[in-house]
Order: C-alpha cells, then structure tokens, then sequence
C-alpha cells in the first residue's frame, strides 16, 4: 500500500516540491511574489473563498430538500448534482460559454469576468457540500425535532440548537473539499474566463502559461503554494471528522 502511494502519490508530489527550489529559496520566492503571480492567486483565492459561502448555503438547501421533501422528478435531480464530477471539465467551460458568452440565451454576457471565473467554479464544486451533508441528514434523529417541537420550541430555533450542529462536520468538510478543488481548477475556467493576466487569470491557468513559457521552476513554485493550502485543507478536513465522530459518540 505504501509502495503503491508513493509511487503514484508522494514521489510526484516530492519531485513537484524539489523542482521549486531546484534554484534556491531566492528563486522560489521571486517566482510566487511577481505581479502576475500573486494576481493570479489572490484571484483564485478570492473567487475559491466566494464559492464556497454560496455553496455553504445552497448545498445544504438543496441537500435539506433532497432528504425532506417529496416532488416529481427528484431522482433526476438527484442524480443531475453529480453532473459536474461526470462531465469533462473543458465541455463544462464551453456549456458555460454557450450560457453566459456574448450570445446567450439568457441575454447574461459573463464572459471573460471575475463574475465568469465564479460561476464556473460554483457548477464544478456544488456536489460536495450536497453530498457531504446529505448522509448526515439521512442519520438524523427525527424524533429529538418533534420532541423539541412539542415543548414549544420554533423551526429556527430546531434548526440552530438541534439540526445545525448535526450538520456543521459535514458542512465544513464539504466547504474545505470544494475550496481544494477550486483552487486547482483548470478545465472549467480555461474557455469562459478569457485568461485574462491581472484580471481573469487564475493559478492553474499562470500555471500552464509559465510551462508554455519554459518556466518549470517558475510553475512549480506556484504549484507549491496551492499544495501547501490544499494539504493544509485536507488537515482540516481530516480534524472535522475526528470531531464529528466524537460528536455522535
């Protein structure tokens, strides 16, 4: 087992961080704080920190109405919030295009906009706080609401003292998955944003610039930045549930 992840997980990642400071710290350092660099990051930061909120709210709406409530079609819809981890991510990009470009339908022209890097994350992110807080809703124990209920207690109030902390582990694992994922997001944003430098050009895409460039080391410092946030992530993530499994205990 340790063989097999290293070799397909830990030595690459070890090659990627070697590689960065193949040329010393100095190099490295010049590498992450140009212009273009921290431009690119603060976006993808930013725009990853934005997401997340929205899909904080909307995911566990959607995951409180996919669990609670009966409607037509909801296998469907049910099985549309996997959509994204299914569908290419360049075909999301270019469905996006079609919807927000210069031509849309829907008279939305997003394109090449902060606004357009945000919404594509938003499509590629959605399924993991859905997911991660459907189960959790599954497990719940109706009966202690109806108890609360009939002593007098509000739906707010059930909701704040009873359901939300049953939701919280779940909720914040989901957040951390989906920010991970938004950091290195490239297939969904390489058509719709427009890869604009200082503007629209988010980490992955300066990435793919500085290789196109011949700058490896220049891409590996950056790439080095994003994997120390998303190991730092997954850290959180890994305390979350310890905290959740002490919690039902």
């Amino acid at each position: 087992m340790v063989t097999y992840l290293s070799l397909i997980v830990l030595l690459p990642l070890a090659a990627i961080a070697s590689k960065a400071f193949s040329d010393g710290f100095g190099t490295f350092w010049d590498a992450v704080s140009q212009p273009q660099a921290v431009a690119a990051l603060k976006l993808t930061v930013i725009c990853s920190l934005i997401v997340v909120a929205i899909n904080a709210v909307m995911g566990t709406l959607i995951a409180w109405v996919l669990v609670r409530d009966e409607f037509p079609g909801k296998g469907i819809v049910n099985s549309v919030i996997d959509l994204p981890f299914a569908l290419p991510t360049i075909v999301a990009s270019l469905t996006l295009l079609t919807l927000y470009g210069k031509d849309s339908p829907f008279g939305i022209d997003a394109a090449y906009t902060k606004a357009a890097v945000v919404i594509a994350l938003l499509f590629v992110t959605l399924p993991f706080v859905v997911r991660a807080v459907q189960p959790l809703l599954l497990s719940l124990d109706r009966d202690m609401e109806s108890a609360a209920e009939s002593l007098g207690a509000g739906r707010a109030r059930i909701f704040r003292q009873i359901v939300f902390p049953n939701l919280a582990p779940g909720i914040a694992a989901g957040v951390a998955l989906a920010f991970a994922r938004a950091l290195g997001e490239f297939g969904a944003l390489v058509l719709i944003s427009g890869n604009v430098p200082y503007k629209t050009e988010v980490a992955s895409v300066f990435i793919r610039g500085q290789i196109e460039s011949d700058n490896i080391v220049g891409a590996a410092a950056v790439s080095v930045v994003l994997l120390a946030v998303s190991m730092t992530l997954l850290a959180f993530v890994n305390l979350i549930q310890k905290w959740g499994l002490r919690h039902e205990r």
